[in-house]
């Protein structure tokens, strides 16, 4: 009878070790996707169904030991593990994610690729909630038609199943963050507008507040702002823009179009970084009134001016130093 009881012993010993010690899982990919709310229970269940887990008792017996809060999400398992391994993994909110980097000066039509390239959406889809959820940022720039130059630069880890909305919400909040960390607060509009066109005509972070400074010479005396990128930016928004600026498009009539329009554009072209706000909030103090922007000058800066003549000569030497590059 002791051998008896010694065997049961021995088999219950073996099969709690099977269960709560040896690796269980998928050889392939598997997604596991918790709804917020699920409860200890349920989640136990779905791993079991999905052959993650051997037992959901085991899973739950893990619980009792290791108490903590588990955490919703979608997760993704690709290899066996024991069930406490999946448990500290739902506990340390081990969601599958993927990454996307918006880099500086990207404006929505840019972003919208990107995350359409990282399987996060269509591009069609971030467009419409670009243009339909400008009540995020009603409060900082009521009269927004779109979340341009609100969707901030940076890396973002989103989940598979993320919505459009929430991707530009995110974004809006990280933008919120950002301003706040340089003290701004007011004329958001304007500050941002001028950003994202610093941000366009230079990749230069000291150049920026000349930049800056040239872009407010020129409003202050009422001159034209006259710079490409708010011409290219009229043209994507019409589905217009060719890869190239042609004279034709200068003379497009759109509110962006600062040759043909004074002042700013109504709203940002881009969505700046922190360098090109801070250059918007406190321009430099210049009697600049021209540049020849450093994008694609072999000098590898701008190039400023306070006057007319001046900057007839920097296109000058900009072109001879373009035709001494091998360009035309």
């Amino acid at each position: 009878m002791r051998r008896f009881f010694l065997l049961i012993i021995v088999a219950a010993l073996a099969g709690a070790a099977y269960i709560f010690l040896l690796p269980a899982g998928p050889s392939h990919e598997t997604f596991v996707d918790f709804p917020t709310g699920t409860s200890v229970r349920q989640m136990g269940s779905l791993l079991e169904r999905k052959g993650i887990i051997r037992s959901s008792y085991a899973f739950q017996a893990v619980r009792l030991v290791q108490r903590g809060t588990l955490k919703a999400g979608e997760y993704r398992f690709d290899h066996p593990a024991t069930v406490s391994e999946v448990y500290d993994r739902l506990q340390r909110g081990d969601v599958f994610t993927r990454s996307v980097t918006i880099p500086e000066g990207a404006n929505m039509f840019d972003i919208a690729e990107r995350l359409e390239a990282a399987q996060l959406g269509t591009r069609a889809e971030f467009l419409k909630a670009v243009n339909r959820d400008v009540q995020l940022v009603g409060d900082i720039d009521p009269g927004a038609e779109t979340l341009e130059g609100y969707l901030f630069p940076d890396t973002y880890h989103l989940q598979r199943k993320v919505t459009a909305d929430q991707v530009a919400a995110a974004m809006v909040k990280r933008f919120r963050a950002a301003a706040a960390s340089i003290g701004l607060r007011r004329d958001f509009r304007q500050v941002v507008t001028l950003a994202s066109i610093v941000e366009k005509e230079t990749p230069l972070e000291p150049e920026r507040q000349l930049v800056a400074s040239v872009m407010t010479n020129r409003l202050e005396r009422k001159m034209p702002l006259m710079t490409d990128p708010s011409v290219i930016y009229a043209l994507l928004r019409e589905g217009r823009y060719r890869g190239t600026i042609y004279q034709s498009d200068l003379a497009y009539d759109s509110p962006y179009n600062t040759y043909r329009h004074a002042g700013m554009p109504p709203g940002p072209i881009a969505n700046p970084g922190l360098a090109s706000l801070r250059a918007a909030m406190s321009p430099a103090t210049t009697d600049y009134l021209y540049f020849v922007a450093a994008t694609g000058d072999p000098s590898g800066h701008s190039r400023f001016a306070a006057t007319l003549e001046e900057h007839t000569q920097n296109v000058a030497a900009y072109r001879k130093a373009l035709r001494g590059g091998g360009s035309r």
